[in-house]
């Protein structure tokens, strides 16, 4: 009635549509709890002038589409509404629009108060492994193939998380999702202006061999510094191009001697089929990249300058480590015990890219068989 008096109608005409007095119309039509109420009704649900429309319609024989474009619906919409209730034989708007307000007053149980089980191992994975709604989503499917009970979108965990504030996950549990914006800081001009000439025999990226750049064959890694507070303390961090397997090593200092025995030590604990290539950025902290190919016999290319994306993989991982690993923090603090244990977190997170499965399911199943 307020829609119609708002579209233009005359208060009289709606009066005689509804068999009201033109005072009711008027008092109704100025009435602010009114005009709030229908105004916040969400958009996508009919009202009652679009369901009159819908009879209108069947009266006349028209098509659900051609009836969905006269009220700015989609086809489907009107489909489920007549359907819902009682076909074109049976639809009356009165009826449907009160049917349609009685279910939008019953109350609904929300899925995590419907499935405990699924409540608690969502909050476990937020929680204890800081696994993204879209991962454990895909991941439920695969720990849990026969149990239906076991399903949740995405979205219905973030509305958990941030609308609802309930149905058994924690408000708390939001601060563990990784969807903070991450804002991207120039290099220092000293580390932006290194050049070929730092790096002695230094080998470009543009003679790696081609198998490499197609992630087919595992072996072949990608390797950088995270750099803590004020650049003074540094971890070494390598990915792995086809697994996704990180590896984190202690740094006491970026003294390229030091860092290339440091990184030697922790690749020689890998299977030999593991041992193949190392890809670094332009840093002077590999300079030292004979004496780390000496120990391994794993060959070095850098990229060109400028080039991060040439380390796409390994970038990507730095950016998740800052979630355990903060810019402002001092880094010489952790332990190579606590390194190990965050690189066993990041080694188990599902990735979209595997299907979900974990870097060390896919290791599993391409080196162990």
């Amino acid at each position: 009635m307020w829609l119609l008096v708002a579209d233009g109608h005359t208060q009289a005409g709606v009066a005689r549509r509804f068999g009201l007095s033109s005072t009711t119309v008027r008092r109704i039509a100025h009435d602010p709890e009114v005009e709030k109420q229908v105004r916040d009704t969400s958009v996508s649900r009919l009202t009652l002038t679009g369901r009159e429309e819908i009879s209108r319609g069947i009266v006349e024989g028209v098509s659900n589409a051609e009836i969905a474009r006269r009220i700015d619906r989609h086809r489907s919409t009107v489909g489920r509404e007549i359907n819902n209730n009682g076909g074109r034989d049976e639809y009356r708007a009165v009826a449907a629009h009160l049917a349609a307000q009685q279910r939008a007053k019953r109350p609904k149980l929300f899925k995590f108060e419907q499935f405990p089980l699924l409540a608690m191992v969502v909050a476990c994975w937020l929680d204890l492994e800081q696994w993204s709604p879209e991962q454990i989503s895909a991941r439920l499917v695969l720990e849990f193939p026969d149990d239906e009970t076991m399903r949740v979108s995405p979205e219905t965990i973030y509305r958990a998380l941030y609308v609802h504030g309930r149905g058994g996950l924690r408000k708390e549990l939001a601060a563990c999702l990784r969807t903070q914006p991450q804002h991207r800081r120039a290099r220092p001009v000293t580390a932006r202006n290194r050049d070929q000439s730092s790096i002695p025999d230094l080998v470009s990226i543009a003679e790696r061999p081609d198998d490499i750049e197609d992630r087919l064959v595992p072996g072949h890694w990608e390797g950088d510094l995270i750099m803590g507070r004020n650049n003074g303390s540094q971890v070494g961090t390598l990915v792995e191009r086809t697994t996704g397997l990180v590896m984190l090593s202690k740094l006491g200092t970026k003294q390229a001697d030091h860092v290339a025995d440091a990184i030697a030590a922790r690749v020689r604990t890998l299977p030999a089929v593991l041992q193949g290539t190392l890809t670094w950025d332009r840093g002077t902290e590999m300079a030292a990249h004979r004496r780390f190919t000496m120990a391994t016999d794993m060959k070095v290319y850098f990229c060109d300058p400028h080039a991060p994306w040439q380390r796409g993989s390994n970038e990507n991982i730095n950016g998740l480590l800052r979630q355990y690993l903060p810019r402002d923090s001092d880094l010489s603090q952790f332990s190579q015990e606590q390194l190990d244990a965050i690189a066993h977190k990041l080694n188990n997170r599902p990735r979209k890219r595997h299907s979900f499965l974990t870097p060390l399911e896919v290791f599993d199943q391409l080196v162990l068989h």
